[in-house]
């Protein structure tokens, strides 16, 4: 596993210190496993966890991007008691990644705040490099 980039200090424009930041150009990639990566498969049927194959295309696009220095992280519904399956299949299939997070929430509808920049892109069947759309989105009124 590679080391992820070091952060970068950051200061509220006070000059007060805040969270510290990835270098310019590095992106932090957070990406769900099941339905994105390989077929969904739900936690009440882990025995698949093992056997389902991975996309080609997310696993070209993922172990690009890490090797380009992004940080490429895991999250997954799948439950804590289904890491080590989790783990040996993503090392199975050569999937290059510095975390992996379980358990996050079943149902969809996501809507994620932060006080960092998300940005957000729906997977509809195929890993390819990211192009720049403008999009309408949600935000908090008077932004």
């Amino acid at each position: 596993m590679q080391e992820k980039p070091k952060l970068l200090p950051a200061f509220d424009p006070k000059g007060d210190p805040i969270s510290p930041v990835l270098p310019e150009g590095v992106k932090n990639f957070l990406v769900d496993i099941d339905g994105t990566v390989c077929d969904d498969v739900p936690n009440e049927e882990p025995e698949r966890m093992g056997t389902v194959l991975p996309y080609p295309d997310a696993l070209r696009i993922l172990n690009k991007w890490y090797d380009e220095g992004h940080v490429v992280t895991f999250f997954t519904s799948r439950t804590e008691e289904h890491r080590e399956i989790t783990e040996q299949w993503l090392k199975k299939h050569g999937f290059k990644y510095h975390g992996l997070i379980m358990g996050k929430p079943r149902g969809g509808n996501y809507h994620w705040i932060d006080n960092h920049i998300v940005r957000a892109t729906r997977f509809k069947g195929k890993f390819t490099d990211l192009v720049i759309e403008n999009k309408s989105i949600e935000v908090f009124k008077g932004d």
